[in-house]
């Protein structure tokens, strides 16, 4: 997250501006957050993820998500954006405008250089919260590599990792395999040692 604004505001102010902004922003204890924007790979990998999870979805009781559908973990009061969220069953949302999903089943963040960090950890802490989440995967943009971190039977978490355009990952909670080759289609990634310094 980016500094806070240093003025306290409700969560209901918040929504209300939110709701008419043109920009997004997430909320946390009485503090409202600026998102950055996007680069080219992150958007081609959240619209290869949605599609992909699309069609392994039609016909099932689940649907995901993009970006634009908020998310608030009602027991730590986070509202955030995840990159894609898949919610199985009847949707719950906080109020009437149908914009703020309370019970995501899988959440998947793209990773960027500033977010990495509060997505594995605070970000993480957040979402753990959510009674409703299975999995919660981080994909990455440099490289072919998602983690999957799995909820258990027993509230821990298992931990596994896909490597390279051959690998995979299965979303057993929701019948649903992701192909890094499908994942990162026409994602170009940095050359090894290149600098963007003149010579």
């Amino acid at each position: 997250m980016s500094r806070p604004a240093e003025q306290f505001i409700t969560a209901t102010d918040y929504l209300a501006l939110e709701r008419q902004a043109e920009t997004k922003s997430e909320y946390l204890n009485g503090r409202i957050y600026a998102m950055s924007g996007a680069s080219r790979s992150h958007n081609r990998i959240t619209i290869n993820l949605a599609r992909r999870l699309g069609n392994q979805l039609s016909g099932s009781p689940c649907e995901p998500f993009v970006n634009d559908m908020r998310v608030k973990v009602n027991p730590t009061g986070l509202y955030t954006y995840p990159d894609v969220i898949v919610v199985c069953g009847e949707p719950q949302f906080e109020d009437a405008d149908v914009d703020t999903l309370l019970n995501p089943k899988v959440i998947i963040e793209v990773l960027s250089d500033s977010t990495e960090a509060y997505d594995r950890s605070g970000k993480f802490a957040h979402y753990r919260a959510l009674e409703s989440l299975t999995d919660y995967l981080l994909v990455a943009q440099n490289q072919p590599r998602i983690e999957h971190f799995a909820r258990q039977t027993d509230r821990s978490w298992r931990y596994s990792v896909a490597d390279g355009l051959e690998a995979e990952t299965e979303i057993a909670t929701i019948d649903c395999v992701l192909r890094l080759a499908e994942v990162y289609e026409r994602v170009a990634f940095p050359e090894v040692g290149k600098t963007d310094r003149p010579t």
